[in-house]
């Protein structure tokens, strides 16, 4: 095998991954309709591989290429040609129509412009890093008496992988989705009226039916931000000139970033959509079609989205090798983007790149596929116990078993992105250029190099107990593995393998394919290295020559070019010679060249392309035979993500001490932590006890500013999530009753995109909230009603916590209204929490100061007039501060109301909470008799307290009971 010991220098565009180069001629072009909603501009890279051997490709149905290209609007203005394939995206910042250069010829003859792969091999990803765009997606939604369906396909382009989606507002989905359909009672009074002000007149005129429709619009909505997609396709048709369609509206508002994309209605084909699932989709996932066959609309988005696919990317899947998955909305916890934004899940509201996210905390993975993986999971926790369960199980091993540990996180660091591998080795070019035959050689050896690993990760996973880690231990001893490895090591060198450097994947391109195959092939190679030694003897002959330190160094933009390092020494007359030329300088070292050196390597790039199309020719061939095999690295790509998720999730246990929770009916939490404030202080924060049962589902939390209120309400949605991606969290004790939705609403902002005070955005958001939510739904309020007068906020608020009251869902409430206390008197589910202070005052001056402990307690805050402190703080007058209290509390003696309770109503309380434990300790009690039998004593005495408290006999009233 040919070594060089040439040094590589200033090599930027092929370190890491290569996935292919296209040429950068462009089409003559014609002009076409499109619509661009988006506002900032982003770069398109080309994604063009694969085998244009006929035999192995799918032939996929098309119109003729004038028709077609007349059909597709394509929203991207080609201002500029760059080197690396790259095109600018001209976009508007809000929707009109506009007329954008189209590609005109055959559908593929033109340069494709999908996205190309960034990222090293083996490094970790941030939330940046993966969260790319590179994800197509085609909605569609039904007209006439289907209206209300609405299907979504969406593909990504670095994963081989088609999931479809469909969404309804009538019928099992209405239900789930509003507690309005589950009964005859419908949003009237106040409440009504703050919903229906949120909506369009036309909303109103048409009822509930209209109103269903627009938050299952809303959820699509979410479904499409948590994807991130790089383009959006849409019917023609939904987005006419001043006949859009409330769904074109919605996403061009809500995903202004984004390209939109609008493609004749006729190639929205459920017939078609079918046909090429059945063509395409792998044996492994054929069960798919079982579950899509029937849904109409997502079938009609994966017909256009793939057709679309084949116009851009020039390129085909081949038949039977894309993974086809059916996600639908029960499968996981519903998280909206608002929700996402305000707990911060995976972008810091300060700073986009700041890593104190959620993600940032729990992401120690280094795959690409693992972080991609734990984004997904982050943004869609999931809802299915067991499946948890099995997570939690594995990460336990992982944690007891240090062994285990490392040699699972040594071998997953050096998997390169299997889903992108997978993805360009299923994909049939149609043209065959020099970059391509380069990409397919560098596509094999990444392939040699990815299937080298598989032994090693299965003997770290052979002694592994867990049911997760043993399925994966199972799912890697599949033969194919090994067949596939054994024929590309009948074409490939045996110890050809994926290196970083461009000079270095030079090296291994041209020697890849084993001598005496092709004749020609080892002449060319030859020729190469005869080159290179003579190359390598130029520079030695310069040397000697000048008596001048100079070596031999290589980059892409360069070639072979002259590289000294002065050090102590002088140039003769201080100058370089002058035959040296396009000299570079950077302190003392100089970088330059000369003629003979230049002519040696349009020489040598010439025998490179002739080595790399004879190369390509063999590469060919043997990805035929392999063809049939290659889909069991979608097991593998499975495997890897997975692994790489869970290692990091327990990796996240050793940073900090968490602890594994449980799941039952109760969320109770001993000394929880908020993960990320935990991350930022670098120690362990003031921790807090949570308790929410179906008993006591609604806590009303009351405290000064600067109390924790937030970071309190924040810390308990956060916990639940890692809970429900199967992590373990910061807490002494956990247990949670699985959220199917996760509600926040956080903030007093004003919008100005959408023209909504401070005031309309809170009850748009809390009509979404009442809309949408279940009896297993978790709901965070931060404040509500505070951008309008007290009088209405405190109205608000109460008509709010009564309709959420009436439902089982978890409510943790957060205000400054003390009134709302009184709602622990009147209703047994209500529970009056507060954030403690403490005052201290000044021995010298006498002043009193407020220390904040960020502790929480039982009962409502006696603080009053707390927002004059905080103002104190300031440079305000004194005798401005002085009248205000005086004012306060002349207004607070008029309408603070007494908080007291009847005794018939303690009693009522006291015996609600005794059945409410009763019930509980039936359902999830472990206990021994013995302990049991204490419990039960001292759930006795505290009801026996509880009833002299009111005033009634300290006896138990069997009957109540």
């Amino acid at each position: 095998m040919f070594r060089s010991s040439t040094e590589e220098v200033g090599d930027t565009s092929e370190c890491g991954q290569t996935w292919g180069v296209f040429p950068t001629a462009r089409s003559r072009l014609h002009e076409t309709t499109s619509y661009y909603p988006g506002s900032s501009g982003s770069s398109h890279q080309s994604l063009h591989e694969g085998n244009t051997s006929s035999s192995h490709g799918l032939s996929l149905p098309a119109p003729a290429s004038d028709q077609f290209h007349q059909s597709f609007t394509i929203n991207s203005s080609l201002l500029a040609s760059t080197s690396d394939s790259s095109f600018l995206l001209s976009r508007v910042g809000t929707p009109k129509l506009r007329r954008t250069p189209g590609l005109a010829g055959a559908a593929g003859t033109h340069p494709p412009r999908t996205p190309l792969t960034d990222h090293p091999a083996t490094s970790s990803s941030s939330a940046t890093t993966t969260s790319s765009a590179s994800v197509i997606v085609a909605v569609v939604e039904g007209r006439g008496l289907a209206r209300g369906e609405i299907g979504m396909a969406s593909l990504n382009l670095k994963c081989p992988e088609l999931t479809l989606s469909q969404f309804a507002d009538t019928g099992a989905y209405a239900k789930v989705t509003s507690p309005w359909a589950k009964s005859t009672v419908q949003p009237t009074g106040l409440i009504g009226l703050l919903i229906m002000a949120t909506l369009s007149r036309d909303s109103r005129n048409r009822g509930n039916s209209r109103l269903f429709h627009y938050f299952t619009l809303l959820k699509v909505i979410t479904k499409i931000h948590i994807l991130m997609p790089l383009e959006i396709l849409m019917p023609d048709t939904a987005s006419e000139k001043g006949k859009g369609t409330k769904l074109f509206s919605l996403i061009t508002e809500n995903l202004s970033g984004v390209a939109f994309t609008a493609i004749q209605r006729k190639y929205f084909n459920e017939k078609k959509g079918l046909e090429y699932i059945q063509q395409l989709c792998a044996p492994e996932f054929s069960t798919v079609l079982m579950e899509v066959q029937a849904k109409y609309y997502c079938l009609a988005a994966a017909a256009a989205l793939l057709k679309y696919l084949e116009f851009i990317q020039n390129s085909v899947y081949a038949g039977k090798s894309l993974k086809v998955s059916f996600k639908g909305s029960e499968q996981t916890a519903m998280i909206d983007s608002t929700s996402a934004a305000n707990l911060e899940l995976v972008v810091n509201n300060r700073d986009h790149r700041s890593e104190h996210t959620l993600l940032g905390v729990l992401n120690h993975t280094k795959t690409t596929g693992g972080a991609r993986r734990l984004r997904s999971n982050v943004l869609e926790p999931l809802v299915d116990v067991g499946t948890i369960n099995m997570r939690m199980d594995a990460i336990q091993e992982l944690l007891r078993d240090e062994e285990l540990f490392f040699s699972l996180k040594n071998a997953i660091a050096q998997f390169l992105d299997v889903d992108q591998l997978l993805s360009v080795l299923v994909q049939i070019p149609k043209q065959e250029t020099v970059q391509v035959a380069e990409a397919k050689i560098t596509h094999v050896i990444q392939l040699k190099h990815t299937l080298d690993l598989v032994p090693r990760l299965r003997m770290g996973l052979k002694t592994c107990h867990t049911v997760l880690l043993k399925a994966y231990s199972a799912a890697l001893e599949d033969n194919r593995f090994d067949v596939i490895l054994e024929q590309i090591k009948t074409v490939i060198n045996e110890d050809t393998t994926y290196l970083k450097g461009s000079l270095n994947m030079r090296t291994q391109k041209c020697y890849a394919v084993r001598p005496n195959i092709n004749e020609f092939l080892d002449i060319a190679r030859r020729a190469y290295t005869e080159i290179v030694d003579d190359i390598a003897g130029l520079v030695n002959q310069m040397a000697e020559k000048y008596g001048l330190p100079m070596r031999t160094s290589y980059s892409t933009a360069r070639g072979f070019f002259i590289q000294m390092k002065l050090e102590g020494l002088v140039l003769p007359g201080g100058k370089l010679p002058p035959e040296f030329i396009k000299v570079t300088k950077h302190k003392n070292h100089y970088g330059f060249t000369v003629e003979d050196l230049m002519k040696m390597n349009d020489r040598c790039d010439e025998a490179l392309r002739e080595i790399f199309h004879m190369s390509y020719v063999v590469i060919c061939q043997l990805l035929s035979t392999v063809h049939q095999h290659i889909h069991c690295l979608y097991k593998l790509s499975d495997a890897v993500s997975m692994l790489d998720m869970l290692l990091s999730l327990a990796n996240a246990c050793t940073v900090s001490d968490y602890v594994r929770p449980e799941f039952t009916d109760t969320l109770a939490i001993k000394q929880g932590r908020h993960p990320i404030l935990e991350r930022i202080v670098g120690q362990q924060p003031v921790s807090n006890n949570s308790y929410i049962s179906e008993g006591s589902n609604f806590v009303v939390i009351t405290g000064p500013n600067m109390s924790g209120k937030s970071t309190y309400l924040k810390q308990v949605a956060l916990c639940q999530i890692m809970a429900q991606i199967g992590s373990f969290v910061p807490a002494e004790y956990a247990s949670f009753r699985v959220a199917d939705q996760i509600f926040t609403r956080i903030g007093v902002d004003d919008d100005f995109e959408t023209n909504s005070s401070t005031f309309m955005l809170e009850m748009k958001e809390i009509s979404y909230i009442i809309h949408n939510v279940s009896d297993r739904s978790l709901i965070i309020i931060d404040e509500l009603g505070r951008g309008t007068s007290a009088e209405e906020g405190i109205g608000i608020c109460h008509s709010v916590c009564e309709f959420l009251l009436s439902l089982k869902a978890f409510t943790l409430f957060a205000t400054h209204f003390l009134e709302l206390c009184q709602l622990e008197s009147l209703y047994p589910n209500v529970e009056n929490q507060h954030m403690e202070v403490q005052h201290t005052r000044s021995g010298d001056t006498g002043a009193e100061s407020v220390v904040y402990t960020y502790l929480l307690n039982r009962g409502c805050s006696e603080e009053r007039n707390y927002g004059l402190r905080a103002a104190e703080m300031t440079a305000l007058p004194s005798n401005i501060i002085q009248e205000a209290k005086m004012i306060a509390s002349k207004v607070s003696q008029q309408l603070l109301a007494k908080h007291h309770s009847d005794p018939g109503t303690q009693r009522q309380r006291a015996v609600h909470k005794l059945a409410t434990r009763l019930l509980q300790t039936a359902r999830n009690s472990r206990l021994d008799r013995d302990s049991l039998r204490m419990y039960l004593k001292g759930l006795k005495k505290q009801y026996e307290a509880e009833l002299l408290a009111a005033g009634q006999p300290a006896s138990i009233d069997t009957e109540e009971e």
